[in-house]
């Protein structure tokens, strides 16, 4: 180990989970070097805020972990260490004011990303952190890291490290999951990737074309135990957007799925007003007048629900749970995140690998997924955070002495 009065800290992976662990490290007086595959850092939390960044969420605490489903206990300390009100506070240090939409999601007032990290890596630039790009890690030789960059096979000694490589989703970005096998040869155990916040695919008949690229909104959606009231959009290829990705690892595990296209009427509401007389009206303009679904939702109901029950009650039931027919999730390299990762029992309380005493993991590449909609980055960020800490602290109780 380096015994310099700076130890060297080395995270891999310029991601928000990467970037906090390499804040966390060189505040604490650590000689910080991150390394990105790629040509700059970012590029998912970029891509992710192209259509408005959603930093965190609005809403009480429990109500917020609970959307991290079956490894809510284990993330609990991380989160409540840097929840939703610390992510609007990191923001507006940042030089970034924050606002709460409609739906309770908070979002910094440009809407963008790229603001936020401009500020994030000159912060990080100011405390003396180094960021290395093009170099892709390959793993370790005789305790070093090593990686493949433009100038040939570089090495690196670090004292202690963060793993911050993302998920196996969108690797044209950098999160390929290519870094499993190399954990996997040095004994940590793997949960395998799937899709999280994925599109549906479906197989649509030619009358749908004239609604791909609708909005459907005022739904919701249910597949087993996961629900959503968020929207969608039709597309040729299926459905798209934060409704349908919220309820895709119900449809991953093998639940049916299921849409409400009229959430705020109940069944006996919608039966009312389906046996209105409708005179010499045709059926389907008689259910066009009384239901006010619109174009999009009309057309689903056709889609799914052909032949439709003449029965008022029947309709009624079945617009309230119309099944939906699919081809499954969108493949895992097109899904926002992934479900899977390195396992909770492979890493100690403060997220350090068992098999490989002070190396750390951090972010998506850990094994727990949540929605989009503030979840995902808020884990992202908190487990960052998380891991930098403990790798600080790790580095004192063995012998180093940060910021001498």
């Amino acid at each position: 180990m380096n015994k310099q009065n700076q130890p060297q800290a080395l995270v891999i992976g310029a991601g928000p989970a990467g970037l906090m662990a390499a804040g966390e490290l060189a505040r604490a007086g650590c000689a910080v070097t991150v390394v990105e595959s790629k040509p700059s850092a970012g590029r998912k939390f970029l891509m992710a805020g192209k259509s408005g960044l959603n930093l965190t969420r609005d809403e009480p605490f429990d109500t917020f972990l609970a959307a991290y489903t079956d490894a809510a206990s284990w993330l609990q300390p991380m989160i409540q260490a840097f929840d939703a009100t610390a992510v609007q506070n990191w923001a507006r240090d940042l030089g970034q004011e924050v606002f709460t939409g409609s739906t309770r999601r908070i979002f910094p007032v440009s809407m963008k990303a790229s603001p936020l990290l401009r500020a994030w890596l000159r912060q990080l630039d100011g405390l003396g952190v180094q960021l290395r790009t093009r170099w892709r890690w390959t793993g370790w030789r005789d305790g070093t890291a090593t990686f493949d960059t433009p100038d040939g096979q570089m090495d690196f000694a670090a004292d202690v490290t963060v793993l911050a490589l993302g998920g196996a989703s969108w690797s044209r970005l950098g999160s390929d999951g290519a870094w499993g096998d190399v954990l996997k040869g040095h004994g940590v155990d793997l949960a395998p990737f799937a899709p999280a916040n994925a599109g549906l695919r479906v197989d649509w008949s030619a009358h749908m074309a004239s609604a791909f690229g609708q909005p459907l909104k005022g739904v919701a959606f249910r597949a087993g135990p996961y629900a959503s009231r968020g929207e969608a959009v039709i597309s040729a290829r299926g459905l798209e957007g934060g409704g349908i990705y919220s309820v895709s690892r119900g449809v991953r595990e093998g639940h049916a799925l299921s849409v409400d296209l009229a959430p705020d009427k109940t069944v006996k509401d919608l039966t009312t007003r389906l046996a209105r007389p409708r005179g010499k009206a045709s059926w389907a303009n008689h259910l066009r007048k009384v239901l006010k679904l619109g174009g999009a939702r009309m057309a689903l109901l056709n889609e799914f629900g052909r032949p439709l029950p003449q029965d008022p009650a029947a309709l009624a039931a079945l617009i309230k749970a119309l099944p939906i027919a699919h081809a499954g999730l969108a493949p895992l390299d097109e899904a926002i995140s992934s479900a899977g990762g390195v396992m909770q029992n492979a890493v100690d309380k403060g997220l350090m690998l068992t098999a490989m005493p002070g190396v750390f993991c951090a972010g998506e590449m850990l094994d727990w997924e949540a929605p989009t909609g503030g979840y995902l980055l808020t884990g992202c960020l908190a487990t960052g955070r998380w891991a930098g800490r403990h790798a600080a602290d790790y580095l004192r109780q063995n012998g180093f002495n940060p910021g001498a």
